[in-house]
């Protein structure tokens, strides 16, 4: 007998939705019923990778399709709230890509949708299933640096040669920090809790013919007297990554999520290996190999997935991205007002 699958439906087919499509399409928990891409094109190109009985221009006719239980959101972050609240009023479960809206105001629509229609809202934040983050954490977690006392991420990716499909980051509302460094502020959030109080400073300098700040530094205050830094930019010349350090009293971890492997420095490994001698044993580094996903939709689709075979509560949680976007829209008034800022988050009931 053939276990139980989710049905699909994938609405966006740039490159970011032809990853989720992908996904669905290879995964035993997923069966994949109708896609959907306003442009042609796109649309094309994945009728040309995935077997797939439907394929649509209007994302309607997705949430109008009975064979539909679960839609996916890979569309400009401004149409996250109207796709959403359709989805839900349909009937179908939803995971949306990041940021979960531009605005809290937006996000609170999207939680009420959720609560109204009583069906389950998941935020892509991808970083969660990065192999070479979840080895970070589970280290930390495990005592291996000691007790946390500084944390960095950054978030930076060169948006001139990937303005996205029509322009669409191009947008005087989608601020960098929170288009893109949500990704930064969500990883740091799940290793290191939230932050309390953030001071921001941008700068607009490399695209100047873009109606947003192109790069910005935030310095935040988390739980326990840890400090932490984000690093956004759009516009650097260098490739994509998202380097990030965990600064611990025992140690230190240096990760990213384009590399093979994440450097790690720490006390006592002498009494571990005979190799490693001196009492400056710490600056001896060790490399943990990872896989490279640095956009690991198949984990996080699957355990969407399991979430809704299983009748349980998604992972990533709408308050959980409400909560990532309370810190960017915190940051990116701080830079406007050249103050700090207590962040406000919102309640977790409605």
């Amino acid at each position: 007998m053939n276990e139980k699958r989710v049905k699909f439906g994938a609405i966006g087919a740039s490159n970011m939705g032809l990853l989720h499509i992908e996904a669905i399409a290879r995964s035993p928990k997923m069966e994949l019923m109708a896609v959907c891409d306003k442009d042609p094109a796109r649309l094309e190109i994945a009728r040309e990778r995935v077997l797939c009985p439907s394929f649509y221009t209007d994302w309607r006719d997705v949430l109008k399709n009975p064979e539909v239980e679960a839609v996916v959101l890979c569309v400009p972050d401004g149409l996250h709230l109207e796709m959403t609240e359709a989805a839900l009023a349909a009937g179908k479960d939803v995971l949306c890509e990041k940021p979960m809206a531009l605005t809290l105001e937006e996000c609170e629509a999207m939680r009420a949708a959720e609560k109204k229609y009583g069906g389950r809202l998941m935020i892509g934040q991808i970083c969660r299933y990065t192999p070479a983050f979840i080895k970070t954490k589970e280290l930390i977690q495990r005592g291996e640096i000691g007790e946390l006392f500084y944390v960095e991420s950054e978030y930076a990716h060169d948006y001139s040669i990937a303005r996205g499909a029509d322009d669409w980051r191009v947008d005087p509302r989608r601020e960098p920090y929170i288009g893109g460094g949500c990704h930064a502020v969500d990883l740091l959030r799940w290793i290191a809790g939230d932050p309390y109080e953030i001071t921001a400073y941008s700068n607009h300098k490399c695209l100047t013919d873009w109606p947003v700040n192109d790069c910005t530094v935030s310095i935040l205050r988390f739980p326990g007297d840890v400090l932490g830094k984000v690093f956004v930019s759009i516009g650097c010349k260098r490739n994509y990554t998202m380097r990030s350090v965990f600064y611990g009293t025992k140690g230190t971890i240096i990760c990213d999520n384009t590399g093979t492997h994440i450097t790690v420095f720490k006390e006592g490994l002498k009494e571990k290996d005979p190799l490693f001698t001196g009492k400056r044993d710490y600056t001896i580094p060790v490399q943990y190999p990872v896989s490279i996903s640095n956009h690991n939709t198949f984990g996080e689709l699957e355990n969407f997935a399991e979430s809704i075979l299983q009748d349980a509560p998604v992972p990533t949680t709408s308050f959980d991205g409400e909560c990532t976007v309370a810190v960017c829209v915190a940051a990116a008034e701080s830079a406007r007002l050249g103050k700090a800022i207590e962040i406000q988050y919102p309640k977790e009931e409605l």
